[in-house]
This record gives C-alpha cells, sequence and structure tokens, in this order.
C-alpha cells in the first residue's frame, strides 16, 4: 500500500513539472524628469520644500550618489535612456528643435520595443523630444500609447514673460504652437502658461489610467515629465503651499506625482512586482536662478559635461528584490537601464551594438559589485570632453559652458551662460565634488591610464575635438522637410 502511494506521489510530481507554470515578468516604470538636479530631492539635500513620496522610495530602495545622464542636455538624454547607446553612437546631439532634420532612428531598438516583445503592454507620457511627427513618435518606437508633447516646453512662441511674441525679428517668434499629442495626432494647443500647469497632473492621471488599464500586466510605463525644465508651472492645489516659491511648490506637485503612482501600485497589488525608477536627464538650468534647481555643491550645470551638468538623482525601488534602505556609490548611468531591465525582464539585447552594461547586481546590493569600470562624457556634435574611471575624472581642453560669470535671471527669465576655455585637469571626485583641485601634476600616471581608454572611444564613438569621426557611429533617422 505505501509502495503504492507513494508511487502515485512521485506521478504527481515528474506530472507537474512538466505543466507549464505562468512565467513572472514584473511592471516596469521609468519616472524622468526634466532639469533636475542632483541636490533637488530632499533625501539629496534639496529643499527647504519637502518630497516625502522620494524620500519613502530611497527608503524601501536603493539611492544612488554617482549617477550619470547619458548626456548633459534633452534629446541625446533620452536617446541614451532608450537605447542602451551613448548617444553620438546614434547619431543624436543636442536638443531637438521642432523643424530638426533628425531624429531617433526607427531601426535603433528602444525598451519599449524589447519588452513588447516579451508581451508587454507599453505606455508613454509627457516629453518625447526625439521626433517631432510620424514616423518618429513613441508609437512607432515601441509604445501602445502615448500622451505628451513632442519636445521641450520652452520651444513655443510665448516670452519669459508668459505673452506672445510680438517682436517677430526674434528667433523664438517662429516656434510653431506647442502641440499635445494623442497617439500620433494633435488634440489640443498649449497656449499659456495656465495651460502647462495642467501638464503634472494631466501627464499623472494618464500615467496612474494606464497602471489600473494594465493591471493584469506585464507593462511597461515611461512617465517623462515636462518640468522643472522652464517655465514652470504648477496647478492651483500646490500654488503657495511649499513656503519656497514657484520651485518648491513644483518639487512638491513632482514629488506627489510620485505618490500618486506609488499608491495606484499599492491599490492593484501591484507593489511588490514593479521595479519604479526615477531620475532625470540632465542637471539644472541654473541660469534661470529662482527657477531652477541645484546641483548640489556639484560643479555647473545643463549643458556641460562637469558633474553638475551630467551626475543626476536616481531612485529605485522594487520591494524583495532590491534591499531597502541602500546608498550606492558605484558609477552608474541611464544608458545602463536598457540592459538591466532586459536582463530582469527576459528580453533579447538589441541586436546592435550598445553601451550600457547590466547593474543588476547593485541593485541587490551585492558584496564587491562594480559592474561599470569607467564612463566617457561626449557634448556638443561629438566632442568627448571628459573621461572618469574609479574615483579619477580627466578633463579634456574644450570650449565649455559655464554659469559662473554672470548672475543668473530670476522669475522666468534667464541670465548669460557664455563659454569659456577649459584646460586639461585631472579631479579626485572622492575628495573633490566639485572639481575644484587639478591634480594632475601629482598623479601622471592617471592621466597617462586615461588618456589610453580614451583613445579606445576616440577610434570608435569618435572625437570633434580630435577630428576623429570613429567607426561605429551609426546614423540618426532622417527627417523630410516640407
Amino acid at each position: 500500500m505505501i509502495k503504492k502511494f507513494l508511487a502515485a506521489v512521485f506521478c504527481l510530481i515528474a506530472t507537474y513539472s512538466f505543466i507549464p507554470q505562468k512565467e513572472n515578468k514584473p511592471n516596469v516604470i521609468i519616472i524622468f524628469m526634466d532639469d533636475m538636479g542632483y541636490g533637488d530631492p530632499a533625501s539629496y539635500g534639496g529643499g527647504p520644500y519637502k518630497t516625502p513620496n522620494l524620500d519613502r522610495m530611497a527608503a524601501q530602495g536603493i539611492r544612488f550618489t554617482h549617477f550619470y545622464a547619458a548626456q548633459a542636455v534633452c534629446s541625446a538624454s533620452r536617446a541614451g535612456l532608450l537605447t542602451g547607446c551613448y548617444p553620438n553612437r546614434i547619431g543624436i546631439h543636442g536638443a531637438l528643435w521642432p523643424t530638426a532634420p533628425m531624429a531617433l532612428n526607427n531601426d535603433e531598438e528602444t525598451i519599449a520595443e524589447l519588452l513588447k516583445s516579451r508581451g508587454y503592454k507599453t505606455g508613454m507620457v509627457g516629453k518625447w523630444h526625439l521626433g517631432s511627427k510620424p514616423p518618429f513618435l513613441p508609437l512607432q518606437n515601441g509604445f501602445d500609447e502615448y500622451l505628451g508633447l513632442p519636445y521641450s516646453n520652452d520651444m513655443w512662441p510665448v516670452h519669459y514673460d508668459g505673452k506672445p511674441y510680438t517682436d517677430t525679428t526674434n528667433s523664438r517668434s517662429k516656434y510653431p504652437p506647442l502641440p499635445l499629442i494623442e497617439g500620433n495626432n494633435t488634440i489640443r494647443i498649449i497656449k499659456t502658461l495656465e495651460d502647462q500647469s495642467e501638464l503634472t497632473s494631466m501627464y499623472t492621471e494618464r500615467a496612474c489610467k494606464f497602471i489600473r488599464e494594465n493591471k493584469k500586466g506585464p507593462f511597461f510605463l515611461y512617465l517623462a515629465h515636462s518640468m522643472p525644465h522652464v517655465p514652470i508651472a504648477v496647478s492651483k492645489p500646490f500654488r503657495n503651499k511649499s513656503g519656497a516659491g514657484l520651485f518648491g511648490d513644483l518639487m512638491q506637485e513632482l514629488d506627489a506625482s510620485v505618490g500618486a503612482v506609488m499608491r495606484t501600485l499599492e491599490e492593484q497589488g501591484l507593489t511588490k512586482n514593479t521595479l519604479i525608477v526615477f531620475t532625470s536627464d540632465n542637471g539644472p538650468w541654473l541660469n534661470y536662478g529662482n527657477h531652477a534647481g541645484n546641483t548640489g555643491g556639484l560643479r555647473e550645470g545643463k549643458g556641460s559635461s562637469w558633474e553638475g551638468g551630467q551626475r543626476v538623482p536616481c531612485i529605485m525601488r522594487w520591494p524583495g528584490e532590491i534591499p531597502a534602505g541602500v546608498v550606492s556609490s558605484e558609477i552608474a548611468s541611464t544608458i545602463d537601464l536598457l540592459p538591466t531591465v532586459a536582463t530582469i525582464c527576459g528580453a533579447k539585447l538589441p541586436a546592435k551594438k550598445i553601451d550600457g552594461v547590466n547593474i543588476l547586481s547593485l541593485l541587490r546590493n551585492e558584496k564587491d559589485a562594480r559592474p561599470r569600470d569607467h564612463f566617457v562624457y561626449y557634448y556638443g556634435v561629438n566632442n568627448l570632453e571628459g573621461i572618469r574611471k574609479g574615483k579619477y575624472k580627466l578633463v579634456f581642453p574644450h570650449k565649455g559652458r559655464t554659469y559662473k560669470n554672470n548672475l543668473p535671471g530670476y522669475d522666468g527669465f534667464p541670465g548669460a551662460q557664455p563659454n569659456v576655455d577649459v584646460p586639461l585637469a585631472l579631479y579626485d571626485l572622492s575628495i573633490d565634488p566639485g572639481e575644484t583641485l587639478d591634480v594632475k601634476e601629482r598623479f601622471p600616471e592617471v592621466v597617462k591610464e586615461l588618456e589610453a581608454l580614451a583613445d579606445t572611444y576616440r577610434n570608435t564613438l569618435g572625437d570633434e575635438l580630435r577630428k576623429m569621426p570613429g567607426t561605429e557611429r551609426r546614423e540618426p533617422g532622417k527627417v523630410v522637410m516640407k
């Protein structure tokens, strides 16, 4: 009798082992800020406004202190995030104007396309900035649905005071009306600062709706806020509530948006099966003064390859997979998100070469994990302006933006942001995050090592500063101008 019983049990076990089990595919949400500085969230030293939801997210997950945007400007940064490539590899640079002749090439594989091939529902809300018309909008790059602006919210024919331009000689007066797009079609024109004040809440509501409608999963949501890029504006419930001016009000509204996303996940029972990534496209636009953020003491800001331009806040939460309360000082970047997410979700990597590395070992806080050995700082069309390995950063001679020589503007108006000559210099970021002490004379062997490493990038990705085209660069998408 016992032998028959055991035989039956073993038979059931054997049978069960061949029954296909439901694959656990975690949901993924990337929340991407525009021009939020390293020092803006409270957990990075920001204030006196409060960011309780970001604080909670950091307490429940991992906070990175040496996390880099792919490049310190809008379109290039977004191209790097979505493709896992240094933007110059795929031909994208700068901030694409509404009439730009280039866009993200449809041949490049985005995170959305990789996950869609794994059965994910993919949605995007917010700023795209990688091509303003079909066939270069989100729906042609792996997203099932889209609502947002095709480019930056300051690319409109409206003056800094919020009034339409009357001076037709000003180049900004030639901008087309600012379109709000759903799918591939314009559904509304954003005409005033009051219209802009609705963007954050509109994006948040759409993001939460996407989560609820796809709660059976799996899903990928890319929420790319238009702010705190200028012009900044906040909805009525958040006005004059922070005690820290309009920028403080906006920070609290953006934090509330993160809170709404997390609350929606909780209500739908999705918290434990969802990886949330919060980060920014580049540092703050400092010449806007009290309408810009802060770098937490890092040098310079947006539009520069100094730390303040490219090192950004990054917080990730995934209960049960990412230990709570971890702080990582290892080098990581937005270009690492694609290979990391692909690994987590069981997706294949792009067929073409990428530059990102899998940083899942950092998320799991594995001992001695150091998946990224170094990072290169490109800017402009294809200028290699710096390289970092370990604690050392070598800055190459170039012309770079500075915010130090002029007072910033205030209340929505900009100050000057001239370019200056930047000399060769070596910085030890472990003791000098502000990049003020040049130690190249003390460590010539480090300079030599980093120069040799940089040459490998000059040979493959090129370097306009040395008139080197590179052997591995790919073409962007070509926009047919009418």
